[in-house]
């Protein structure tokens, strides 16, 4: 039976200890989709995804890898660690949704799954910022965490 880990002996909130934990590669990878309305995809697809501000996908990959790199500054209980690998790929899918994929990786005794989570995230939430000022219809449809490989469990989905 599964318990909540961020709690001590007497249900108050607690690190994890990793103390005991054996190093290994850990890898976990994240997904963000972002569901533009048609005249903002429309505008952004016109100048190739530029606009006054810079290129939108470029700032929010930089945005992705800094937010990762935060993650244990954001998250109250997250351990600070130094990430060996941070990726983010943004791409658009068949159905004109903005897909963020956001991979961090580390040889450590803790996971990346919220490095992960947070890095697709703040990459999301610049592409909103940087249309905002074309519509507020913008939608943040989804943030799933993806694959993790490393530590206890492997889990995968699509």
């Amino acid at each position: 039976m599964s318990e909540f880990t961020h709690l001590n002996k007497n249900g108050q909130p607690a690190m994890v200890d990793v103390g005991e934990k054996k190093i290994s590669l850990r890898k976990a990878t994240a997904k963000a989709v972002v569901l533009l309305p048609e005249r903002v995809l429309e505008a952004l697809q016109k100048d190739n995804f530029q606009t006054k501000k810079g290129s939108v996908f470029q700032i929010a990959i930089i945005a992705g890898i800094m937010g990762a790199k935060q993650t244990s500054g954001l998250i109250p209980l997250c351990h600070p660690i130094g990430l060996d690998n941070c990726e983010l790929e943004i791409e658009l899918n068949a159905l004109n949704e903005v897909v963020i994929q956001c991979t961090a990786s580390i040889e450590g005794k803790t996971g990346v799954e919220m490095e992960a989570l947070t890095g697709a995230s703040v990459a999301a939430l610049t592409i909103y910022d940087m249309c905002k000022a074309f519509s507020q219809d913008i939608i943040i449809k989804e943030i799933k965490l993806t694959e993790k490989t490393g530590g206890k469990n492997d889990f995968k989905r699509a």
